[in-house]
C-alpha cells in the first residue's frame, strides 16, 4: 500500500492541518492501492499564501530565461523518471501499462516542448503599431492560479496548466483529482528536484466540494483553470463570481464524426477505435458517428466488428487492449446510459450491459455500439465517458451539419471525405473549437478548447501562454 498523505506547500512536504484519509482504488482490481489525505481550508489557505508570497519574485524579479531554464530542468527530470510516471498513471486510473507509456505519460514531453518552442518568440512587450510609437502593450502574469485537474488524462492536463503558467511568471496551487492523485504527487517530486523557488508550485489534495470550492472562492486566487465536467465547471464559475477572478474552463464534449460515402476505407474503423481509446474517457472522443445513408449499413457492420475485436484487460498487463474505467461511480453511470439507449429504442449491435466475458471484478465495460440512434436520444445528448459509440444516419450534407451542431457541446468534430470543398465548408460551419479531418491530428502548438458547454479559453502553444497573462496598455513610453 502506497502512503502519500503529505502536501507540497512552500517548497516542502507538509502534514495536513487535519488529516482525512482517502483510499485510492485500483480500477483493475477494485482494491485500495494507496492512501492520501484530503485537505481542508487551512491547507488551502497555506498553499495560496505561499503562492502569493512567491509571486512578485517569480513574476518580476526572475528573468524569463531563468524561468525557462528551470522548466527545461524539470523536462529532463520528467524524461528520466517517465517509467515511474507511466506506472503511477496506470495504477491510479486504469490505463493499460503500454498505453500509459506510449500515450499518457508522454503528454508532458509533447506539450512542454511545444510551450518551450512558443516561448522562444513570446514577446512580453509589444508595440501597439506605427501609428502610436509611444504606446506599448505589456503581457504580464495574471497572478496566483488555482488549477483543478481531472483523472482521465492526468499529466496531459497538469502540463497544459502548470508549464505555461510557470513560463510566464504565475505561481500556482494544484488540486489534482482525488481519484487519480499519484501522478501529480510524483510530478511535485520532480518540481522539487528541479529546484523551483519556494511557493511557485504548491499541491493540495482534496475533493471538488472541499479544496476545489475553496480555491474557486479564495480572494487571493486571481485565476482558476479547471478541466472536468460541464456540471462542475458551472459550479466553479458561480463560486468564482464573487471575487471576479478569471476562469478558464475545459469541459465536456459530444463530438460528431461525419463520414461521407467518399470517405477512405479505414474511416469507420479509425473512428470507432478513437471513440474507444482510453476506454472512452476523453472529452474529445468522436462518440456520435454520423454516416451517409448509402454506406450506413456497411458502416454499422464495420463498427460492430471493430468493437468485437477490441480486447479488454487489466491495466497491469502489456498489450493493445483497453483497460477499466476509473471508478465504481463511472462504471455505474455508463451502465445506466447503456440501459437508457436500449430503453429508448436504439439498436444494440455490439457490447451492452455488464462486464466483458471472463471478468467478475474491476470496472471493465464492454465496447458498445448502438445503431439507428436519433439525435434526441439520451445517449446522443449526454457525455457518457465510456467505450460507447452511437451511430446516426444522414442523407445530405446540410442534415449532417444540423445534427452535428445540435448539441449543447462544442469541443471537437471530425469530417471524413475526399471532397476538399465539402471539408472546408463543413470545417467553417461546425460549431466547435476544433475540427479534425480525414484522420489527421492537429499540429504542434495548436490550441485546445471548445465553444458552448465545452468551455472557455484555449490551452496549448502561444494561446496557452497568453491565457495566463493580463494585457496592459501603456502610453507615453520613451520613443526608440
Amino acid at each position: 500500500m502506497i502512503e502519500r498523505r503529505e502536501f507540497y506547500i512552500d517548497g516542502a512536504w507538509v502534514t495536513p492541518a487535519a488529516p482525512r484519509d482517502l483510499e485510492v482504488i485500483d480500477p483493475s482490481t477494485e482494491e485500495p492501492c494507496a492512501v492520501i489525505s484530503l485537505g481542508g481550508q487551512a491547507d488551502t489557505d497555506a498553499a495560496v499564501a505561499a503562492a502569493r508570497r512567491a509571486f512578485d519574485g517569480w513574476a518580476f524579479d526572475t528573468p524569463p530565461a531563468e524561468r525557462r531554464a528551470l522548466v527545461e530542468k524539470l523536462f529532463a527530470i520528467y524524461q528520466r523518471r517517465s517509467e515511474e510516471m507511466a506506472r503511477a498513471i496506470s495504477l491510479e486510473m486504469g490505463a493499460p501499462i503500454d498505453m500509459a507509456r506510449e500515450q499518457q505519460a508522454p503528454c508532458f514531453d509533447w506539450h512542454a516542448a511545444n510551450f518551450l518552442k512558443a516561448f522562444e518568440t513570446f514577446a512580453f512587450e509589444r508595440p501597439l503599431g506605427p501609428h502610436a510609437p509611444t504606446d506599448r502593450i505589456i503581457y504580464e502574469p495574471v497572478g496566483v492560479v488555482g488549477m483543478i485537474t481531472p483523472w482521465n488524462w492526468p499529466m496531459n492536463q497538469v502540463t497544459l496548466k502548470v508549464i505555461p503558467a510557470m513560463l510566464v511568471g504565475c505561481t500556482m496551487v494544484l488540486k489534482p483529482s482525488e481519484i487519480a492523485p499519484l501522478s501529480s504527487l510524483l510530478f511535485a517530486e520532480f518540481v522539487d528536484e528541479a529546484g523551483f523557488p519556494k511557493g511557485v508550485f504548491n499541491l493540495v489534495n482534496g475533493d471538488g466540494a472541499g479544496v476545489g470550492t475553496q480555491l474557486s472562492r479564495h480572494p487571493d486566487v486571481d485565476m482558476i483553470s479547471f478541466t472536468g465536467s460541464t456540471r462542475a465547471g458551472i459550479a466553479i464559475q458561480k463560486n468564482a463570481a464573487d471575487t471576479l477572478k478569471r476562469v478558464h474552463l475545459e469541459l465536456g464534449g459530444k463530438g460528431a464524426n461525419l463520414i461521407f460515402a467518399d470517405a477512405d476505407d479505414k474511416a469507420v474503423v479509425r473512428g470507432t477505435r478513437h471513440c474507444f481509446n482510453n476506454s472512452g474517457q476523453s472529452c474529445n472522443a468522436p462518440t456520435r458517428m454520423l454516416v451517409e445513408r448509402s454506406i450506413y449499413d456497411r458502416a454499422v457492420e464495420i463498427a460492430a466488428e471493430t468493437a468485437a475485436k477490441t480486447e479488454v484487460g487489466s491495466a497491469h498487463e502489456s498489450g493493445r487492449h483497453i483497460g477499466p474505467v476509473v471508478s465504481q461511480a463511472q462504471f455505474d453511470k455508463i451502465q445506466g446510459l447503456i440501459q437508457k439507449g436500449i430503453d429508448e429504442g436504439a439498436r444494440l449491435v455490439a457490447g451492452g450491459l455488464g462486464r466483458p466475458e471472463g471478468f467478475n471484478r474491476g470496472y471493465f465495460v464492454r465496447p458498445t455500439v448502438f445503431a439507428d440512434v436519433s439525435n434526441d436520444m439520451t445517449i446522443a445528448r449526454e457525455e457518457i465517458f465510456g467505450p460507447v459509440l452511437s451511430i446516426i444516419p444522414f442523407d445530405t450534407e446540410e442534415e449532417a451539419l444540423r445534427i452535428a451542431n445540435d448539441t449543447p457541446y462544442g469541443l471537437t468534430n471530425y469530417v471524413q471525405s475526399q471532397d476538399d470543398a465539402r471539408r472546408v465548408r463543413l470545417a467553417r460551419r461546425l460549431r466547435s473549437g476544433m475540427v479534425e479531418m480525414n484522420g489527421r491530428s492537429r499540429g504542434a502548438g495548436s490550441p485546445f478548447g471548445g465553444m458552448k458547454a465545452s468551455g472557455i479559453g484555449r490551452e496549448g502553444g502561444i494561446w496557452g501562454l497568453e491565457d495566463f497573462c493580463e494585457v496592459k496598455a501603456i502610453s507615453g513610453w520613451p520613443a526608440e
